[in-house]
């Protein structure tokens, strides 16, 4: 059986080579850790300290504001409490002129709110983006839900009365859509709206997939793009922590940004009917901007990176550009959590899997078979495979086979045909198929066999090859190598015919 077609067939699915966007390390010159241990001897503590000192008089203000005020009420703040901003405003721009953010260049023209009710930002890199929230006069934001507890910064929060949104509840995602809805209608008194459509932070080397909340209204939105002059203020799930970030850019002698706010996007219909096509061609024109190239990764990158973590894998083994994924192979969010948990029983060492620790994890030996099959999986042809290939192999080589047909027809081969399989059947097949040898076969068949009955039923056999859909495969090479086999006998036996046309076809003597 070659492997060359379902090579082939996986051609569409090699990944744009992009550096991980989760991923950050800082590269510091001697220059560099002099005038940060210069500035971490002086002038970053009163940085630090007088930015903390004015957090108390803007906390006082947003008090008074909220004072008999819910501040989820569905009616935007007005009046005296509204003005109230103006103070904020100011305070919050002298606390990060404090932390070393001495300029902010402007390029563009903003947009009025009848023009785009939403503004679109990207990249979104940083804790420190907090200061265009600032620049623009606080306006109304997207949060997560969890920011609210944070003590001091969740009152400044709700006093700007974002749209919050938690993470993990499905309905939450809904309501928080219809709530950007309702605030982007014309004649609404909401202030305009302030979205990071990435919804985490990456390092900014691409754009990565944008979530549909600032698109599914339809309206005309802003983009705007956002770059920094030092990588200090990077601020991603695989970097330096969170006081390192802080720290670092507090030792810079100046924090330089530029906000450049592009022509506004006005949707076309197409555009309004099919929300992910808008996102798509919006942060198309902001990579455009940036000279960055766009990328299908998404929030959902960084939880099964954090699951790699956890099981002593390379972080970046747990990035699969996750959308990608779950448009083109039909995956899971489940399933893609199990299959990295599976991944992670094979690659015990250095997080990629050779032949060797696939064959183990199977339980079976290096055979041609397994070869071929490994070799469908390593797209690029290097002798190990990572989890997203794991993945695409998975969904395009293993599961397409794992049906219900070639379950049964592999139970029948395998000597089923009586309703259960016993240990010699199992010995006298795999010998001759894959040569297993008896210990080899042994370990399988108690594997299969959960309930050490010491026969293995139909639905364990089942259950075992659903678990590991990569035994698929096999059966579906065993069976077309069976096929072979009788098509070669079959051939044969009408070459002798044709030899001998007084020979019976049935192979009886005559009498």
């Amino acid at each position: 059986m070659s492997s060359k077609p379902a090579l082939l067939r996986q051609k569409s699915f090699v990944c744009p080579v992009v550096r991980n966007p989760f991923s950050h390390r800082l590269h510091l010159n001697v220059f560099d850790k002099i005038r940060i241990v210069v500035m971490s001897l002086t002038i970053a503590p009163i940085r630090l300290l007088l930015a903390m000192l004015l957090l108390f008089p803007s906390w006082i203000i947003v008090m008074v504001a909220l004072a008999g005020k819910n501040p989820l009420d569905q009616i935007p703040i007005s009046g005296w409490r509204r003005s109230l901003k103006h103070i904020l405003t100011l305070l919050g721009r002298l606390q990060f002129f404090i932390l070393g953010f001495h300029y902010v260049t402007i390029k563009g023209q903003r947009a009025t709110f009848a023009e785009a009710p939403i503004l679109c930002f990207a990249p979104h890199t940083s804790f420190f983006d907090a200061i265009i929230a600032v620049i623009l006069g606080l306006p109304s934001t997207v949060s997560r839900e969890e920011n609210r507890h944070f003590p001091i910064v969740g009152k400044l929060l709700d006093f700007l009365q974002p749209v919050y949104v938690s993470r993990t509840d499905q309905n939450s995602r809904i309501t928080t859509i219809e709530e950007i809805k309702r605030r982007s209608q014309k004649g609404s008194n909401w202030p305009q709206i302030m979205i990071f459509p990435e919804g985490t932070c990456t390092n900014a080397s691409c754009l990565i997939t944008f979530k549909g909340g600032a698109f599914y209204p339809g309206v005309p939105v802003q983009p705007v793009t956002v770059k920094y002059n030092t990588d200090t203020v990077i601020w991603t799930w695989d970097g330096p922590p969170t006081f390192t970030t802080l720290w670092f850019t507090l030792c810079n002698f100046n924090n330089g940004i530029q906000v450049e706010f592009l022509p506004v996007y006005k949707p076309s219909q197409e555009e309004i009917d099919d929300p992910k096509l808008f996102a798509r061609n919006v942060r198309s024109k902001m990579g455009q901007s940036l000279k960055v190239p766009v990328t299908d990764h998404t929030y959902e990158d960084c939880k099964l990176m954090q699951e790699a973590e956890k099981m002593g894998l390379p972080t970046e083994v747990g990035l699969v550009e996750f959308q990608k994924m779950l448009n083109k192979l039909g995956v899971r969010r489940e399933t893609l959590a199990e299959r990295l948990h599976e991944y992670a029983d094979m690659a015990k060492s250095e997080g990629y899997i050779g032949l060797e620790d696939f064959a183990k994890y199977l339980n079976l030996p290096v055979s041609e078979n397994l070869r071929e099959m490994f070799d469908m999986y390593d797209r690029n042809g290097s002798g190990k495979i990572d989890f997203r290939e794991y993945v695409i192999g998975c969904s395009l080589v293993a599961q397409p086979a794992n049906n219900e047909e070639t379950i049964q027809l592999a139970f029948k081969m395998f000597g089923g045909s009586k309703g259960h399989l016993v240990l010699d059947d199992l010995v006298q097949f795999l010998q001759g198929s894959v040569n297993m040898t008896a210990e080899e076969c042994e370990v399988l068949f108690h594997q299969v066999d959960d309930q050490n009955t010491g026969r293995i039923t139909y639905d364990q056999f089942k259950a075992y090859a659903k678990k590991k859909p990569e035994y698929a495969r096999l059966f579906a090479s065993f069976l077309e190598k069976a096929d072979i086999e009788r098509e070669t006998k079959k051939e044969e036996g009408e070459e002798e015919t044709k030899k001998d046309p007084e020979r019976p076809s049935s192979g009886k003597k005559e009498d």
